[in-house]
């Protein structure tokens, strides 16, 4: 299946396997979300009363686009539901791999900004698979019926490619994906392109939005910091906690 090209608004669906060709970059930036106010006693009020667990998504608002509730991913976060409500994120490098369970019916989205570092940080995608999968099997999943889409990876930063970040995490995932014998339904990876991503628990639809290369600012920074970590840890000898 095709990404569907048009304007800012258009969102491709990844719903099965097929072969990806690139669109037409979409124009859009990196917007900020207002959490806003929410109704007492409704679904969102509820859901933002929760307590997070450690590495949870917590940022909950009102997708007026989707006309439904959401929930932001930032990196280092997971967040895993059952629920019709969205899963969201914004990437640049950074990965964000997204599971589902077919007979649970029961998904989640991770982001991770570098394959492996010391430490327990779900910025890191060895540690932030083990969040997300242990989070699903709580949840009533089983690795035998989950699988999987996976997005980000794009070299965002011009001329930033003696460490390749963006392909060093779309490697790691793969690999980690297969090893884990978890298959890989669709992926839109690598490139230069920014990415919105929006997936549903639910139903195990994901869609993607390809950022045109301009006014991305902040996923800039973030993809710089995420090199310059990546370089201090080969030169160091061992690996440095980002943050």
């Amino acid at each position: 299946m095709a990404f569907t090209t048009g304007t800012s608004s258009t969102w491709g669906a990844l719903s099965r396997p097929a072969p990806l060709t690139a669109p037409a970059p979409l124009a859009g930036s990196i917007t900020t979300i207002s959490q806003g106010t929410a109704a007492p006693g409704s679904r969102l009020a509820k859901l933002r009363a929760q307590v997070p667990k450690p590495g949870q998504a917590s940022f909950f608002f009102y997708d007026a686009h989707f006309k439904s509730d959401a929930v932001k991913v930032l990196p280092g976060e997971y967040y895993v539901d059952n629920q019709d409500l969205l899963i969201m994120t914004t990437l640049g490098s950074c990965i964000a791999a997204c599971l589902w369970d077919r007979n649970a019916r029961v998904g989640g989205m991770n982001h991770f900004m570098l394959p492996d570092g010391e430490g327990d940080s779900g910025r890191y995608g060895s540690y932030a698979m083990e969040l997300l999968i242990n989070e699903m099997l709580k949840r009533g999943a089983s690795r035998s019926s989950m699988e999987a889409k996976v997005f980000g990876g794009g070299q965002v930063v011009s001329g930033m490619t003696t460490m390749n970040v963006g392909e060093r995490n779309t490697t790691f995932v793969l690999d980690y994906l297969k090893t884990e014998r978890i298959p890989v339904l669709s992926k839109d990876v690598l490139d230069i392109y920014p990415r919105k991503v929006c997936f549903l628990p639910a139903s195990g639809k994901a869609m993607v939005k390809r950022l045109a290369p301009t006014n991305t600012e902040a996923l800039l920074v973030q993809d710089r910091m995420a090199n310059e970590r990546a370089l201090k840890s080969s030169s160091a000898g061992g690996s440095v906690d980002l943050f």
